[in-house]
C-alpha cells in the first residue's frame, strides 16, 4: 500500500463541509425534479444537474433554477453563456460519475500502473469518463436530431471526444497537483479532503473544456440546449 500524507484537522473539517454543501445543493435539485415534478424535456438532464452540484455545489444550484428549471418561455434564445454552461456540464456530468467509479475501482483493487496509484486513476478515470460522457451525449443527440442508434453513436463520438478530453486535461491537472506537489505522497481517497479536492479538480477541468465547448457548438458538433 501506497503511503499516504494526513490532511490537517481544519483541512479534513473544511472537506466534510464541502462535501455536504455539494451533496445537499444535488438533493435540493433531485427533490426540484422528482418530488415537485419539475421534470427536464431532455430527461438525461434530470441526471446532469444532479450531478453537476456534486462538484459545483450552491453554483450548480444557483443555475438550475435561474437557467436550467424547466419554465414557460417565450421561446427566445439563451445567451450563449448559458448554452455554454449547459455543454459543458453536460460532458462534465459524464466525466464526474466515470471518476468517481474509477477512483473507488482503483481504490478497492490496490491498482496501479507504472507503481503509483495516481497513474491508474488517470487512465481508468478517462476510460470511464469516455463512456459515460458518450453516453450521455447519445441520449441528447439522438432525440433532437431523431436519428437512428448508430449514427448517433457516431455523432455523439464526434460531438464529445474533444470536450472530455479538455475536462479531463484539467483535472488530471488539478489531481496531480494536490496529490504530487501539495501534499505528496498524496492524500488517501478514504478522506473527505481528497474529495473536496476532486471537486476543485473538476471545476478546473469545466473551465479547460468551455472554450472547447464553445467552439463544437459554434461548429454545430453539439446541440444547442
Amino acid at each position: 500500500m501506497e503511503p499516504h500524507t494526513q490532511p490537517a484537522e481544519w483541512i479534513e473539517t473544511l472537506g466534510w463541509i464541502a462535501l455536504g454543501v455539494a451533496l445537499a445543493s444535488a438533493l435540493v435539485i433531485v427533490f426540484d425534479i422528482v418530488v415537485r415534478g419539475r421534470h427536464q424535456k431532455m430527461w438525461i438532464m434530470n441526471v446532469v444537474y444532479p450531478v453537476t452540484a456534486l462538484y459545483w455545489g450552491p453554483v450548480a444550484l444557483w443555475f438550475y433554477f435561474a437557467h436550467g428549471r424547466e419554465r414557460d418561455t417565450d421561446g427566445a434564445e439563451p445567451p450563449d453563456r448559458v448554452v455554454r454552461f449547459k455543454a459543458v456540464s453536460h460532458c462534465g456530468a459524464g466525466c464526474t460519475l466515470g471518476d468517481i467509479g474509477a477512483e473507488w475501482l482503483v481504490l478497492g483493487t490496490g491498482l496501479t500502473l507504472a507503481g503509483k496509484a495516481l497513474y491508474a486513476d488517470f487512465l481508468l478515470d478517462f476510460v470511464f469518463a469516455w463512456t459515460l460522457g458518450i453516453a450521455f451525449q447519445y441520449f441528447s443527440i439522438v432525440p433532437m436530431r431523431s436519428i437512428g442508434r448508430w449514427e448517433g453513436i457516431r455523432a455523439a463520438v464526434k460531438a464529445d471526444t474533444l470536450s472530455i478530453l479538455a475536462f479531463q486535461v484539467g483535472l488530471f491537472l488539478g489531481m496531480w497537483i494536490y496529490q504530487e506537489v501539495i501534499f505528496d505522497p498524496g492524500l488517501s481517497k478514504t478522506t473527505a479532503a481528497y474529495w473536496m479536492l476532486m471537486q476543485v479538480s473538476m471545476v478546473v477541468g469545466f473551465f479547460t473544456a468551455w472554450p472547447v465547448n464553445a467552439w463544437l457548438v459554434r461548429a454545430g458538433w453539439k446541440e444547442r440546449m
